[in-house]
């Protein structure tokens, strides 16, 4: 394997470094941020196909990168454990839902009073700022570098690659892993931001996640992590602005509350809002043909929306596929 260019620093784009490294490529990462400025770092990170289609190959995807997550919390990766989870549902399910297969302990019990149906599960759980860090620090043992260059067209990459690599025979193979700025980069009109909102609390002893996704007021999860709790949330297509909500953050911490009553008077930490790279259609994953001028090839990789975790080492292991081939 010859020399990649990454494009991009969020958890899809160091993933891929990752795994083109270990295939035995030269890789350099370039990224306008640095990786915890990106919205990889606020992400909740609970592994869970969100707002993804049925397709066996997002199946695929989801249950490799579970694997993986999985195997990293027992190795005690930073930043990564396993999560028991209850799904509270709504309305009477009869039938497991698509990517049930991907979780291994995964079953239906009795709900509590109020809810129709509920599933358990246990799932893979990361806190990004420890992860994205070890990511980085795998990388640099990886002999990558990670550097701070903005990429306006992603024609220049062939030139840039040029200065960093003189000697090199032939040309890159450019992976385009850049998020919501794909949309831009690729001249893809069906990249577009999805806000999400959360807040964080101390966590009072927490250590199970609950979910109540049709909850009518709103998206309604509680994830405990080692110190806090993450309260979201909202799930926003369009809009894109980050300020802070007071009056979103009380509605969230009220359906949280509601959801798990032993969160009352837990001290609040702060909130967070973050611009999802959603895709209408789902991730694309492929290779374009002809390609960017001057590079040996490009293969996209981006439109993950909120499910960038769950699907980051299952799409990863595919790029290095794609560059194999």
């Amino acid at each position: 394997m010859g020399d990649v260019v990454v494009v991009g620093a969020g958890v899809v784009g160091l993933t891929s470094a990752v795994r083109l490294a270990e295939a035995g490529a030269r890789v350099t990462v370039l990224t306008a941020d640095d990786p915890v400025d990106t919205v990889s770092r606020i992400a909740a990170a609970v592994w869970y196909p969100t707002r993804t289609s049925a397709d066996p190959r997002v199946l695929g995807w989801a249950r490799r990168t579970f694997e993986v997550l999985a195997g990293q919390a027992r190795q005690q990766v930073p930043g990564v454990v396993m999560r028991p989870t209850r799904m509270l549902l709504r309305e009477p399910v009869t039938a497991d839902p698509w990517w049930a297969p991907a979780v291994p302990d995964f079953r239906p019990v009795p709900p509590p009073d109020g809810y129709a149906g509920q599933w358990r599960f246990t799932v893979p759980t990361v806190e990004m700022g420890p992860y994205l860090d070890w990511l980085v620090d795998r990388l640099s043992r990886l002999d990558v570098p990670v550097r701070r260059h903005r990429v306006d067209r992603l024609t220049d990459v062939p030139e840039i690659a040029a200065g960093m690599w003189p000697s090199a025979r032939r040309p890159p193979l450019v992976v385009n892993a850049t998020g919501l700025a794909a949309g831009k980069l690729a001249d893809d009109p069906t990249v577009h931001p999805v806000r999400g909102r959360i807040v964080l609390v101390a966590n009072p002893g927490l250590t199970t996640s609950v979910r109540d996704e049709a909850n009518p007021a709103g998206i309604t999860y509680v994830h405990p992590r080692a110190r806090d709790v993450v309260l979201g949330g909202t799930f926003e297509p369009y809009r894109t602005g980050t300020g802070p909500d007071d009056g979103a953050a009380s509605a969230i911490l009220a359906r949280c509350v509601g959801l798990v009553p032993e969160l009352a008077g837990a001290p609040v930490l702060g909130q967070l809002a973050g611009l999802r790279p959603g895709r209408t259609g789902g991730a694309r994953l492929a290779e374009e043909t002809p390609g960017v001028a001057g590079a040996a090839r490009l293969v996209h990789n981006y439109g993950h929306g909120g499910a960038g975790v769950t699907l980051s080492w299952g799409c990863a292991d595919e790029v290095v596929a794609l560059a194999g081939s």
